[in-house]
């Protein structure tokens, strides 16, 4: 048995703020989690929460990881892209070339995501958010394929690209040239360990397959040497050096 994909988690300066903005692009239900902060729960079996966590620290360089979100027409994509700037987001140029059919905005706090073109083959059939595109290596791919048991949907020029088997998002990397990673991702994966599990013996899983722990910080006195964090949680990084969570079995 896999780890399941349970949550995606901004940083966020204002969490709630952040999640009602969310909310009204992704048109999801917001539900309270007491040691999670706000969280837009999935439409459907085939996606997963989107959390906001507080912090303190301020966003600095580009994401990793951002939202393709898809449209059906031009009228859709444009009704999209109007409803997203009426809620907070702003355009950005992040060097996109003008023929370029999708629309590249930054959500209140920065954080960037895309509004694809209508007629996307490769986003064909993945819902409202077509893809969770990361920065990343193929054998990060490779790794979060075995993670999460989730088949590779595309293996090409270094290019993956993941996808549940029940369907919804696809959670692509583009290969390198890789972006230098300039602190902690403001994004990052929460993974619940299988029903019934243990999150000790999905830690040894994840080893195996190349993830590393995260020194959470803690002093002497009250450091884990598992890198849990002070809710339980299992801090890691992936082979690419990005963090994610391992839930304990409660969440």
């Amino acid at each position: 048995m896999t780890s399941r994909l349970h949550a995606l988690c901004f940083d966020a300066n204002d969490p709630l703020g952040l999640s009602h903005f969310w909310a009204g692009v992704l048109g999801r239900k917001t539900a309270d989690e007491s040691d999670g902060g706000p969280t837009l729960l999935p439409n459907d079996d085939t996606g997963f929460r989107i959390r906001f966590l507080p912090t303190r620290e301020q966003k600095s360089g580009q994401n990793q990881m951002h939202f393709d979100l898809t449209s059906t027409s031009p009228d859709d994509q444009q009704q999209v892209v109007e409803r997203a700037l009426g809620l907070g987001a702003r355009h950005i140029d992040i060097g996109q070339r003008p023929e370029e059919g999708h629309v590249v905005l930054a959500d209140p706090e920065g954080n960037e995501f895309c509004v694809i073109e209508p007629g996307n083959s490769f986003l064909a059939d993945c819902g409202f958010i077509g893809a969770l595109a990361c920065d990343g290596s193929q054998e990060v791919g490779y790794f979060w394929s075995r993670a999460l048991g989730w088949p590779l949907v595309w293996d090409q020029d270094q290019e993956t690209a993941i996808r549940s088997p029940r369907g919804g998002p696809k959670v692509t990397w583009g290969g390198p040239p890789l972006m230098p990673k300039t602190g902690k991702n403001r994004l990052h994966f929460d993974l619940a360990p299988p029903a019934h599990g243990d999150q000790q013996a999905e830690v040894d899983r994840l080893v195996s397959l190349g993830a590393t722990h995260i020194d959470v910080g803690r002093d002497d006195v009250g450091r884990d040497e598992v890198g849990r964090d002070e809710v339980g949680r299992v801090v890691m990084a992936d082979p690419d050096g990005h963090e994610f969570c391992v839930l304990t079995p409660r969440d």
